[in-house]
């Protein structure tokens, strides 16, 4: 597709377009937060159980990125 392979395709949908959706993401649980008037304590356990699963993502990628897979 416009010259390129699936594989440039896919690696650019899981940098650029799944981090652009993320942090999104973040910003829906900062409005969230924020329209809840939940606080600081409140915040970070909103933020914690909404956004736990992103860390793992991360992770996964930043271990790839060290092993130099």
């Amino acid at each position: 597709m416009f010259g390129y392979t699936e594989e440039q395709i896919a690696n650019f949908g899981l940098t650029f377009c799944l981090g652009a959706l993320m942090l999104y993401m973040l910003f829906i649980v900062g409005n969230l937060a924020w329209r809840s008037k939940a606080g600081k304590f409140g915040t970070f356990i909103i933020f914690l159980g909404l956004s736990f699963g992103m860390v793992g993502f991360i992770a996964k990628g930043f271990i790839q990125w060290y092993l130099g897979s």
